[in-house]
């Protein structure tokens, strides 16, 4: 019974977790623009190079109170993702979720979720949160979903589902949806 015990054990720590089972599971990165390096700055705005998900460059940017991210060495270039953002003002949250696929048999990031802080528009103060879901990928990085935060219960895993889209988004042609409740703004 005892040595039952331990093989039952042992096969459970050796599996993965359910959610890599499936072909996806998340990284975590800090957000932390005091730990990036500042590429330009001025009254318009900034730029910061940050670090990502083992080195994957990040690109941060500011212009007009409200925030962008880009991905890959390339960002710049390759994607509109660089100047994304929502309407309203807003700022980051202070992590990155990295969901990453073993679709070509390692773990690379195919998207991101990150948490946006919007204002009020008369008042300037937080008033919503979005979790925008990008895909990351050369020439075609771009937002692809949207969750409101606050009007959904599961907000995390809704956001999560969708970065399973990733890589079957055209961003030229395709529209992000919205997922769920939305009154973030």
């Amino acid at each position: 019974m005892r040595f039952a015990l331990v093989v039952v054990a042992a096969t459970l720590a050796m599996s993965p977790p359910a959610e890599a089972q499936s072909g996806f599971t998340s990284a975590y990165t800090d957000l932390d623009l005091t730990q990036c390096l500042v590429l330009e700055a001025d009254d318009f705005g900034a730029s910061w190079a940050c670090p990502g998900y083992k080195g994957f460059p990040l690109l941060v940017r500011e212009g007009d109170l409200r925030f962008s991210l880009a991905y890959g060495f390339e960002a710049e270039a390759n994607s509109q993702h660089g100047t994304q953002t929502l309407p309203p003002f807003n700022r980051l949250g202070e992590k990155l979720e990295w969901r990453l696929s073993n679709g070509s048999g390692r773990w690379l990031p195919v998207a991101t979720i990150v948490r946006y802080h919007t204002a009020d528009p008369e008042t300037g103060e937080d008033k919503g949160q979005v979790l925008v879901v990008s895909q990351i990928a050369e020439g075609n990085s771009c937002h692809i979903a949207y969750v409101d935060a606050l009007a959904n219960e599961g907000a995390n895993e809704l956001a999560r589902e969708a970065a399973e889209q990733a890589g079957d988004f055209d961003c030229a042609n395709d529209t992000p949806e919205v997922i769920g409740d939305f009154e973030a703004y």
